[in-house]
């Protein structure tokens, strides 16, 4: 079991105001410390994720694929093509159920894949138990794949 006592650092790819907001709530309420760094497109997301390629690893990307200028799938498959990136953990959380889109990040490395559902209170209950299962019940890696 992780040690819930540190920090955890996740990193939520979301254009969508409201559902950065349903995610701080799923936080909130689940009681883990852990700080989010939320940026708005897969651009963003790889020049966090690279400037801290040498340092923090964040413990979980949430991703939504639908994201203006480069998109979720995109940025996916840089991550997981990446040697010092594709260790972290990936989950896709979109409103897509496209059998393509799914099978799509699977095929490029997605650690799950997650339906947002259209109602808040189960919105909220499926991201408490994703925050729940990737911060507390799985030990995902701390240090880049190169790293001793």
């Amino acid at each position: 079991m992780t040690n819930t006592t540190n920090i955890r650092h996740i990193v939520l790819v979301e254009d969508s105001a409201d559902d950065h907001d349903t995610v701080r709530e799923a936080m909130h309420l689940f009681g883990l410390p852990t700080r989010l760094s939320r940026v708005s497109n897969g651009d963003e997301c790889m020049a966090l994720l690279l400037r801290q390629a040498d340092g923090e690893r964040p413990a979980l990307v949430l991703m939504d694929l639908n994201t203006v200028s480069t998109d979720g799938r995109e940025s996916l498959r840089l991550i997981k093509a990446d040697p010092m990136l594709q260790a972290i953990p990936v989950v896709i959380v979109t409103a897509s159920a496209n059998p393509r889109d799914v099978n799509f990040c699977y095929q490029c490395g997605a650690n799950a894949y997650h339906v947002k559902p259209v109602r808040y209170p189960e919105h909220l209950q499926m991201l408490a138990g994703l925050l729940k299962y990737w911060l507390v019940d799985v030990t995902t890696p701390t240090a880049p794949a190169n790293s001793p």
